[in-house]
């Protein structure tokens, strides 16, 4: 008997309701989605097991079973097995994780992720027995759950998740409507290959996959690619992947910026059709000492206290000759900053690979209230728009909500549709768009700023977001300088009391 979209979610929603309380919301999926996993494996193993039987009978035998199952589940790790263990139950489920990923090493090596199952006072007893009991009111296998309706349910969870991890989710989650406009601007196609650099939980990889589900294509030929820093977060997006029915992905863990984990016997990263990524905003420690002679920094080394061209850059060798193109989320600061930012961002203008900047709303991140933008590189852009870059102001397609606004499906479509045809589909009030030649962009000092191409931008939301970020910026630059000068005239001997403290 197969149950409904909000009977699912609401169990599910009931099992992470069970560790309230002993648990921090902000770890919630560190087991939630382990359990979760593992009940869709061994649920779903036993519905292939009575298939098998019901085909066989008494002439099945180990070697014609394999072939029924996608994952082989060694005796005694069904959770019908270990849930009703009396006895360090917490330790008895990380045995368990480890002996079935030890059996499954191409595909489950590392997927539970590494949460201290036995450690009673990160997740007593009580709390993991009422986990148990929510899961094991919902049967999940295919007889009662689709990979469609189990994907949706997954998505719900992180989606809740984050709203209750509040700016923590940032490094997990992005919201779902930016997602579908950056992959509705990219347009994957069948048997082309997709890399996100910063997967997070894999929500960009998977809204990909549903894009094409839906257009009616083969999404089955697509193959995407990801690279996760955080152990567990990685973990989540393997398991997202898998339960939205994706065969062909790759996810590796590690450091993209200091050790891409994607490329070529060359020692050059690999390259894909599509790139998308919603990378963290500013990073500080991200490794500038080792860019110098990094062939990524092909556009110059970014300050070492800032690392959103170091994505940009990352991003752009990743695409492949001809039909690559990138789809990035940055703070409007990549926009206008000066110093090393400037000569980068004036060297890919002058590449011609800019193809779009799309301005979005302020205060749809978990992470940051300031306003962020798209940028969309192309390795070979169309005709039309060759030395030009297309300028597209969402900043007022929003409607506001609770604690962050939201974009609708129709201010995702609209932008998208301002992409692709470059006219404003709405008219009047839809999405302020305009093709600037490059000579306005040169007289402008390759200032990228909106602003100055879109006079009619939403202002107030837009300019507050600009101004905040130009602030911070010039404090941060400010500091740097005092501390310098402060240091000389310490050295010259010169007394420091007359002066404010840099800082304060």
């Amino acid at each position: 008997m197969t149950i409904t979209q909000q009977e699912l979610e609401s169990r599910l929603w009931a099992a992470a309701n069970a560790l309230r309380g002993p648990v921090d919301p902000a770890d919630f999926k560190t087991y939630v989605f382990p359990m979760l996993f593992w009940k869709w494996i061994s649920d779903t193993w036993v519905y292939e097991h009575d298939e098998a039987l019901d085909e066989y009978g008494d002439d099945l035998d180990d070697e014609i079973e394999a072939d029924f199952h996608r994952f082989e589940m060694p005796t005694g790790t069904l959770w019908s097995a270990v849930t009703g263990t009396v006895v360090n139950l917490g330790s008895e489920i990380a045995k368990t994780f480890q002996r079935i990923e030890k059996a499954n090493p191409r595909s489950l090596a590392g997927v539970f992720g590494d949460a201290s199952w036995g450690n009673k006072e990160r997740i007593p007893e009580s709390a993991l027995l009422g986990l148990i009991k929510a899961f094991n009111q919902i049967r999940l296998d295919p007889s009662t759950v689709s990979h469609d309706l189990l994907g949706a349910g997954y998505e719900y969870l992180l989606k809740n998740f984050a709203d209750e991890s509040g700016k923590k989710a940032g490094e997990f989650f992005t919201p779902r409507e930016v997602v579908n406009l950056l992959v509705g601007i990219l347009q994957p196609e069948p048997g082309e290959s997709v890399y996100d650099p910063t997967c997070g939980s894999g929500g960009m990889l998977v809204a990909t996959i549903n894009q094409l589900r839906e257009s009616g294509k083969d999404h089955r030929a697509l193959r995407v690619y990801g690279q996760e820093i955080n152990l567990t977060t990685a973990s989540i997006a393997r398991m997202n992947l898998f339960l939205h029915e994706i065969e062909d992905f790759d996810i590796k863990r590690g450091d993209t910026l200091r050790a891409p984990a994607f490329k070529e016997t060359s020692g050059a990263v690999r390259t894909f059709d599509a790139v998308i990524a919603n990378p963290p905003f500013s990073l500080t420690n991200w490794g500038a000492d080792r860019w110098a002679a990094d062939p990524r920094a092909f556009c110059g080394v970014p300050p070492a206290k800032n690392g959103d061209f170091a994505f940009v850059q990352h991003m752009v060798s990743s695409m492949n000759p001809g039909t690559g193109r990138v789809g990035v989320v940055m703070p409007h600061g990549v926009l206008f900053r000066g110093g090393a930012e400037a000569k980068i961002r004036q060297r890919l203008i002058e590449k011609d690979l800019l193809e779009a900047v799309v301005g979005l709303p302020p205060n749809l991140f978990y992470s940051t209230s300031i306003p962020a933008c798209l940028l969309i590189f192309r390795d070979q852009k169309p005709v039309d728009r060759g030395n030009h870059v297309l300028f597209i102001d969402g900043s007022a397609r929003f409607d506001k909500g609770k604690n962050q606004n939201v974009m609708s499906e129709e201010d995702v479509n609209t932008l998208v549709e301002a992409y692709r045809t470059g006219n404003d589909p709405d008219g009047e009030g839809g999405a302020n768009i305009r093709l600037v030649p490059f000579a306005e962009i040169e007289a402008n000092g390759f200032d990228l700023n909106i602003g100055r191409y879109i006079k009619v931008a939403a202002e107030e939301s837009a300019d507050l977001g600009t101004a905040l970020v130009a602030y911070a910026d010039a404090r941060q630059q400010r500091i740097v300088t005092e501390t310098v000068m402060f240091e000389r005239l310490a050295a010259a001997g010169i007394d420091l009391s007359m002066f404010e403290v840099p800082g304060e």
